[in-house]
């Protein structure tokens, strides 16, 4: 599937959202909660994770073991929603820095791996599906530096949409980590698009083969399929977040 470049409508929408703040803290707090399992559940079956968006919230929410479901599985749901507390209260700030790169990744793969969690890896990777050659561990504190570096400038030349998308895709051609580096992207891309003002935006597991051959453009350089991608999904993102405001009865 092909999309478009939908920046310009975002902010038509962003208009719109930003026309019914400030949000009492109740308001608030029922977006999150309903954010927390929307963005958990999806960012997870992107990856493979089996468990549907009701047994996530029930494996968040209550607590609850699901019978038959791996515990990898249950370690991932509850890791991303460690993971989504802390990008709230990183969303409240301006500026982003490795060292919270490294906290959402500590706290998404804490339960599953502690020795590797919030740690860049000293391994040589490969990813099924793909034959690109990530960099080798040695370069990986060097490449994630400049990566850090470079948030500023990279910032004040980019619509917010489209720095959000090249964060991601960028920090996927690292892969500093182990495992857990597209959720780790996606959270990061979450939290440009909060600091920006833009609500939660989720990419639905119906759309994995898109949002793939998306990163595999991005692996050779090709930013523009996966910004266009990330543009489409912010700006349906919007209508939904537009449609639990009036669901809420927000003026």
């Amino acid at each position: 599937m092909t999309f478009d470049n939908r920046c310009a409508d975002c902010d038509k929408l962003q208009a719109r959202i930003l026309a019914h703040r400030p949000l009492t803290p109740d308001e608030l707090r029922q977006l999150h909660d309903y954010y927390r399992i929307g963005l958990t559940y999806s960012s997870n079956a992107l990856e493979g994770n089996s468990l549907t968006e009701t047994e996530t919230k029930v494996v968040i929410e209550e607590g609850i073991t699901i019978g038959g479901k791996p515990l990898r599985d249950h370690y991932e749901a509850v890791g991303h929603s460690d993971a989504y507390d802390l990008l709230l209260r990183l969303a409240v700030g301006k500026e982003i820095v490795a060292a919270d790169i490294l906290a959402l990744h500590r706290l998404f793969y804490g339960r599953i791996d502690e020795a590797q969690a919030g740690k860049y890896r000293s391994v040589r990777v490969i990813v099924t599906g793909t034959d690109f050659a990530f960099p080798p561990p040695s370069r990986i504190k060097s490449l994630m530096r400049l990566f850090a570096v470079g948030i500023p400038a990279l910032k004040t030349l980019c619509h917010p949409v489209e720095f959000a998308a090249l964060l991601h895709a960028r920090l996927v051609n690292i892969h500093p980590f182990i495992d857990g580096n597209g959720r780790t992207a996606r959270l990061l891309m979450n939290l440009v698009l909060l600091q920006a003002g833009f609500p939660i935006t989720i990419i639905p597991p119906l759309l994995r083969a898109d949002y793939l051959d998306a990163v595999k453009a991005g692996n050779r350089e090709e930013f523009i399929p996966f910004i266009n991608l990330v543009s489409c999904m912010v700006y349906e993102s919007q209508k939904e977040y537009l449609r639990l405001l009036k669901d809420l009865g927000v003026r």
